[in-house]
């Protein structure tokens, strides 16, 4: 009877492991098997001998114990061995000394403690089978899109659940800043980066990626998920602004235009899950000279003269775009020097005839290189053009201390002072003069301008291009 009432159970069981815990039928049967072995193993010292006969499809569970027989009184090993007048009696009339004897065996005659060490045992396989699952199913989604329910948060990271229950993570330094989630709020982010650490899999998902910028244009363009246009490069800067380059494979598609949408209607929809982060759209070409253009805009370039060894390129402006292309707070040429992966120098652009002048490199020997980066980036390459702009402009926009400022222009006016009847060593070239004053920020002009990014220009940058060659 015990064994009549086991069956149903055992059916119910696969249907429940096969529909719920995502285990296929031969999976399953390999972990039961497995689980009946170890039990049995402990209670007869092994499992050698043992044969575990397994039929999900009925709910039928056989267990055969193959044992040699011996004369009877001479048993030493009743685990092993069986007498010959009890082998006899158990179905067996001819067996003979020396024989094997294969004896049935009822899990359920063993008690409520064997079934108990089976459960268990059982329970922890399928936990082991769970989180394999898990892992090699989201370890080949990295880099994947995925929508999850917050579930909870804290100050380091946000635990978000899936459709499946299945846990993910989100740390604090891979959300946009300003994301702000309440409980049972459905966010989207994309898989980083999965790890399965003592079987213990921990899946790590970020909104700052650039995958996942690529992926929210993948959903909101057909032409993209449809193979006809390419995302070719993306830089980012979290919650600040993007750029990302296009290509189309048909001419007829304006790829550009097909990202943006009929007035924005794409590219809004991104705009707000990014948090407001402005996007520049351009189009993608081989041409170095003329992607570096192109990525610097909305500002427009005079001239560029490239390096491609070292990946470096000095760019010329007029003085009223130089604002426009380092942008607030630099964020344009950071981004274009990204997305192209060249060094991009800024220099200004006019005909007006200027004092001869020395490069900040030449003075790497007294001044600190990070410290003649900080004066780069702000868009003081000449000695000249760091004397004339205000101390307190320097330590506010190159963000260093009055001492270091103070340091600098010491030694910057000692070079003049020594030299002022003298020719320097190296002075800029009349076709590429340096800046006379860094270039001011325009916060307001640049994100004026920030809207014709989208719309390329493909003609006049390409004439620019012309005018560099």
């Amino acid at each position: 009877m015990a064994k009549k009432e086991e069956t149903p159970n055992m059916v119910e069981s696969f249907a429940e492991f096969k529909e719920l815990k995502n285990i296929d039928k031969t999976t399953m049967i390999s972990v039961l098997e497995e689980s009946f072995r170890n039990v049995l193993a402990k209670m007869f010292g092994t499992d050698e001998n043992l044969d575990v006969i397994m039929n999900p499809d009925k709910g039928d569970v056989q267990i055969f114990q193959n044992l040699e027989v011996v004369p009877d009184g001479e048993v030493s090993n009743p685990n092993l061995q069986i007498a010959l007048t009890e082998a006899r009696a158990d179905n067996d009339p001819e067996v003979e000394i020396g024989e094997e004897h294969t004896k049935e065996i009822i899990f359920a005659d063993f008690g409520r403690r064997a079934i108990l060490t089976l459960r268990q045992t059982l329970q922890s396989k399928i936990l082991e089978l769970q989180k394999e699952a898990i892992y090699e199913k989201f370890k080949d989604l990295e880099g994947e899109l995925v929508t999850g329910e917050v579930y909870q948060t804290w100050s380091r990271e946000t635990l978000l659940l899936d459709d499946e229950k299945n846990e993910l993570l989100l740390p604090k330094n891979q959300a946009i800043p300003g994301d702000f989630f309440r409980k049972g709020e459905t966010i989207r982010a994309v898989i980083a980066n999965v790890d399965n650490n003592n079987n213990n899999p921990k899946i790590t998902v970020s909104r700052t990626n650039e995958n996942f910028l690529r992926r929210l244009f993948e959903l909101e363009v057909p032409e993209i998920h449809d193979g006809l246009i390419s995302i070719r490069a993306v830089a980012r800067i979290p919650g600040e602004r993007a750029k990302i380059a296009v290509e189309s494979f048909d001419d007829r598609i304006d790829p550009v235009g097909a990202c943006v949408g009929v007035k924005g209607s794409r590219i809004h929809g991104i705009v707000r899950e990014l948090r407001n982060e402005n996007i520049d759209v351009i189009p993608f070409t081989t041409n170095p000279s003329l992607f570096i253009q192109r990525a610097l805009s909305p500002a427009k370039v005079s001239s560029i003269r490239l390096d491609e060894e070292e990946k470096k390129a000095e760019v010329f402006l007029k003085p009223d775009q130089v604002s426009l292309a380092i942008g607030k707070q630099g964020l344009n040429i950071k981004l274009a020097s990204m997305l192209t992966g060249y060094v991009i120098d800024v220099y200004r652009d006019t005909d007006e005839v200027y004092e001869e002048d020395i490069y900040l490199d030449e003075f790497k020997d007294e001044i600190d290189e990070w410290v003649i980066d900080a004066l780069k980036d702000m868009g003081c390459v000449t000695a000249k053009s760091v004397l004339n702009t205000p101390r307190e402009d320097l330590i506010r926009r190159a963000d260093l201390e009055e001492e270091t400022v103070d340091n600098v222009l010491d030694i910057l006016k000692a070079e003049f002072d020594d030299d002022s009847a003298e020719t320097p060593a190296e002075a800029a070239p009349a076709e590429t003069s340096a800046e006379d004053t860094c270039a001011e920020e325009h916060p307001a002009e640049d994100l004026a301008a920030a809207a014709d990014a989208v719309a390329g220009e493909t003609g006049d940058e390409a004439a620019g291009d012309e005018e560099s060659k």
